[in-house]
């Protein structure tokens, strides 16, 4: 490289910053032909281009060996990775019914976690779905992306090869309403990712992003209540610092799904001790406070719509984020008093909070901000209070002198002194009037305006 380059390009490619600025300035597609150059080229491009990467899950992600030996040659490199799948009719999952009989059978999954040298030895060794009838029926009935989907030591063995992963994001969009209460083979594989991450080395892992899920997707990544947990399961994700959720939005009303919502808040609690930065959107319809649940009427009474009706007089403990100093919500409905409440448990770290499209049930801004006067002592941050309106914007001509501007402004809109209501006629009449006074320009844009300046 330095005989066909010279000194002056050798200098200035052994420059770390200037190398570094160079790279990250290239896009994905050179910086993969770049690499096939030299192996310096190739060492140094490695890191930009295998930083982040998408993996758009099939029946084959995990298992082709090919794929995998690569994954263990670039997975040093990658600090972010997306993980996606869609609900499609292919992740949808059919009753399970016995070949003889034609009756549904019950399947209580457990998940198969052994990871040994020879994995494939010890599956045909071991039953893989507790039985070898009930592997037997899965096998049959059931296609090959469910069971790549619960393929655990295959997702073991991908994230093993991650020891520098640092942010994970999980995409699972285009859930019906109406299979909110079915599990699905997305679900298995929302389990067999928790269950990686927790059996593998991601000590810098401390960013989890859930970028449209739907509802019931926290409990398959609950590591408390879920399936294959163990007992210090809960301790890997407390590390986690950054939390963003965008889920798909859980109506409450007329009868709010309440055993989703619990499970949110169960969740959610799950990160109480380390957060420090946590981000909630409601995708579609506004949704509850995923903050003061525990303040909601619904949740607090005994209802019989709940799957657990034992255990519904239990009331949710409030939520305490001990670290929290960054906080947004959007898309919810909420009182003021709760987020009063809320404002005032986390006035000793909470640093910026945001309400995005946020609707208040009960009471106003002024009560729902109290606290902030109490911490500050005066009301001078309501100085700094934006003030959100819509301006009206008139566009004039160019070209025309001020006089006349003026005379043509208030020939527009017809004025008095008193009151200044111009009419959609008077824009009409107007218009008529000073067309030779406008541009080319200014015509070909008045004419795709609502009002006619034809």
């Amino acid at each position: 490289m330095a005989m066909a380059s010279g000194s002056t390009f050798l200098r200035l490619w052994l420059t770390d910053r200037t190398r570094d600025t160079l790279l990250s300035s290239l896009p994905k597609e050179d910086l993969s032909a770049f690499r096939l150059a030299c192996h310096d080229f190739s060492v140094r491009a490695a890191p930009l281009l295998f930083e982040n990467i998408n993996v758009d899950f099939r029946a084959s992600t995990f298992t082709r060996p090919a794929r995998m030996a690569a994954l263990d040659r670039i997975g040093h490199h990658v600090q972010r990775v997306t993980f996606s799948m869609a609900h499609t009719p292919e992740t949808f999952l059919p009753p399970l019914l016995d070949p003889t009989t034609g009756e549904e059978v019950t399947f209580i999954y457990e998940p198969y976690t052994q990871t040994t040298r020879d994995s494939a030895t010890s599956r045909l060794s071991n039953p893989t779905y507790g039985s070898w009838e009930m592997t037997d029926m899965l096998v049959k009935q059931y296609s090959p992306l469910f069971h790549a989907a619960a393929n655990v030591p295959s997702f073991i063995r991908a994230f093993s090869s991650l020891r520098n992963l640092k942010h994970l994001r999980i995409s699972c969009p285009g859930q019906e309403a109406i299979q909110r209460f079915r599990r699905s083979i997305v679900d298995y594989a929302l389990i067999s990712i928790r269950i990686a991450v927790e059996r593998s080395n991601l000590h810098l892992l401390d960013t989890l992003s859930l970028l449209s899920i739907h509802p019931g997707a926290v409990l398959y990544l609950n590591p408390i209540m879920g399936f294959g947990a163990l007992p210090n399961s809960a301790k890997r994700w407390k590390r986690i610092t950054n939390l963003t959720i965008c889920m798909d939005s859980v109506p409450f009303a007329p009868y709010p799904p309440l055993d989703h919502l619990k499970l949110v808040h169960s969740y959610l609690q799950l990160f109480a001790s380390s957060l420090t930065d946590f981000v909630f959107r409601w995708q579609g319809v506004k949704g509850l406070s995923p903050l003061s649940l525990d303040k909601e009427v619904c949740l607090q009474k005994n209802s019989p719509e709940m799957a657990c009706p034992r255990r519904c007089h239990l009331a949710l403990r409030p939520l305490k984020f001990k670290k929290l100093r960054n906080m947004e919500v959007e898309n919810i409905v909420v009182d003021a008093s709760q987020i009063s409440s809320f404002i005032t448990a986390h006035r000793h770290t909470i640093r910026e909070f945001n309400f995005e499209d946020t609707h208040l049930r009960k009471g106003d801004w002024d009560e729902a901000l109290t606290p902030l006067t109490r911490i500050s002592g005066s009301e001078r941050w309501k100085e700094k209070a934006e003030e959100v309106m819509d301006v009206p914007l008139l566009l004039s001509p160019v070209g025309l002198e001020e006089g006349k501007a003026n005379e043509v402004l208030l020939d527009y809109f017809n004025y008095k002194p008193k009151a200044f209501r111009p009419s959609i006629g008077a824009w009409q009449k107007a218009g008529a009037r000073s067309r030779e006074l406008f541009p080319e320009h200014m015509k070909r844009f008045l004419r795709t305006s609502i009002f006619n300046w034809r």
